[in-house]
Parts: C-alpha cells; sequence; structure tokens
C-alpha cells in the first residue's frame, strides 16, 4: 500500500515539474537540467534566464490546506538547494561566473467554476531566497 502511494506521490512530483518546466518556457525560459541531484539534495530544475542561472523548486499541493507549496520550503530546504547549486556550478566552471537566483514554483489546483473543474494555478516567486 505504501509503495503505491510513493509511486503515484513519485508521479505527481514528475508531472507537476514537467508542467512547470512548461510554464517557465512560455516566460522565455530554457531548461539545462531536470532533478540534479547531489549528496546534498535535489534540484527540481535548472534553467536559463538570459543570461542567468535559475534553480527552481517545484512544489505542489492539491489544496491550500495547511500553508500551501510556497510556505512548505522550509529554510532547511533552502539549504540543500543552495548546497546542491554549488555542486552544480563546480561540476560546470564555464557557468561559474554567472548570475545566479534562486526562485520556487507552487502549483495548486484552483477551482475555476461553479461546477469545481480543477484548473492548476500557478504561483512563480522570482528570487524566493539567497
Amino acid at each position: 500500500m505504501q509503495f503505491t502511494r510513493l509511486i503515484n506521490s513519485q508521479a505527481f512530483g514528475n508531472a507537476a515539474e514537467s508542467k512547470a518546466a512548461r510554464y517557465l518556457r512560455s516566460f522565455g525560459l530554457r531548461l539545462l537540467c531536470k532533478n540534479y541531484r547531489s549528496r546534498y539534495g535535489e534540484i527540481d530544475l535548472i534553467m536559463a534566464d538570459s543570461n542567468t542561472l535559475v534553480f527552481v523548486e517545484v512544489r505542489y499541493r492539491r489544496s491550500e490546506n495547511f500553508g500551501g507549496a510556497l510556505s512548505s520550503v522550509t529554510a532547511v530546504k533552502q539549504k540543500k538547494i543552495r548546497l546542491t547549486a554549488a555542486h552544480y556550478l563546480q561540476a560546470h566552471p564555464q557557468l561559474q561566473s554567472s548570475n545566479c537566483r534562486f526562485d520556487v514554483i507552487g502549483l495548486t489546483h484552483a477551482s475555476t467554476d461553479a461546477t469545481h473543474t480543477a484548473e492548476l494555478r500557478f504561483d512563480w516567486i522570482k528570487n524566493a531566497f539567497y
């Protein structure tokens, strides 16, 4: 039972990351890497926004109960992302002089009409943390 729940969570997570990448590409960002892992953690998306390297944390929530998607990026998670970003830059020395920023994009289902048709809402925070 828990294994099935884990598979479903991973599938939802992968789908949310793909939707977030498409959303960000519609604003001109270019996808460089997806699910970059180091011993410190994982970065969901690494994108280029002109000459800026963007490390993106994607959060999906079915609803905004319990704080929603954006509030779930804790100080501990931020530290792991920063350390993983430093690892990525060390592995890609040609990018070390790039401007960098950390963005968070939250995906939440929102009711759009009286029939409660679910539509994804994207909340994108640029420079969410340093």
